[in-house]
């Protein structure tokens, strides 16, 4: 009697447990089946915002981009005249008198620089005239060119030593043109330069003072 008691005591036992270890087993189950949910969302949550911080980012440098580039373009529209050396000393004035020319009065300014200096056009334009005999201005110039303007004045380059445009060509502000030289009536390595209203001589103007009002300090 006592050892049935005894048998029936040790399998209710056992099965109780069972029943708590499988019990058990469903609790981590699904203890474990939400913690990997949990962790899924987290990653998912945190894969969004890592998402966007690049996004935002990536678009952030390219508007810096964009930006950089208008304010390089605006900055060189700005720019639009320049002197037609570097690296130059002053020499005779606009309207200076004296025997090298020929009409008594100095009709530009002269630029004192070495033979073969880089000359650049001092704004864009046309050239209209190029070659010797100061391109049809007579031989006192030399070899010359003379570029017309979009705002109907004329740029005029003297005494030049070679001629690297030709007539028909568009140029741009602070492109190369020629060399500077001694050519024609000088006394000595020089750019001679004028401001114009036509392209021919006669109808020069004072080019500091022209150069000055486009904010170039010559």
């Amino acid at each position: 009697m006592s050892k049935r008691t005894t048998s029936h005591r040790s399998g209710t036992s056992i099965l109780r447990k069972r029943a708590a270890v499988v019990a058990a087993g469903f609790a981590v189950s699904a203890v474990l089946g939400t913690g990997a949910a949990f962790a899924a969302d987290t990653a998912q949550a945190g894969a969004l915002p890592g998402v966007a911080s690049a996004s935002l980012e990536a678009q952030a440098t390219a508007q810096a981009k964009a930006a950089s580039s208008a304010h390089q373009a605006a900055a060189k529209k700005a720019v639009s005249w320049i002197d037609p050396v570097k690296n130059y000393t002053l020499s005779a004035g606009y309207a200076q008198g004296g025997s090298m020319w020929a009409t008594g009065k100095h009709s530009g300014q002269d630029f004192a620089v070495p033979i073969g200096m880089s000359v650049m056009a001092v704004h864009g334009g046309t050239v209209v005239k190029t070659g010797p005999n100061g391109a049809g201005d007579g031989p006192a110039y030399g070899n010359a060119v003379v570029i017309k303007h979009g705002n109907g004045t004329y740029s005029q380059y003297a005494h030049l030593s070679r001629i690297d445009v030709h007539v028909g060509q568009n140029v741009s502000t602070g492109q190369h043109i020629a060399r500077s030289g001694n050519t024609g009536n000088s006394s000595g390595p020089h750019l001679h330069f004028e401001i114009r209203t036509t392209p021919n001589y006669g109808s020069a103007v004072n080019p500091v003072a022209f150069m000055n009002a486009k904010g170039v300090r010559v």
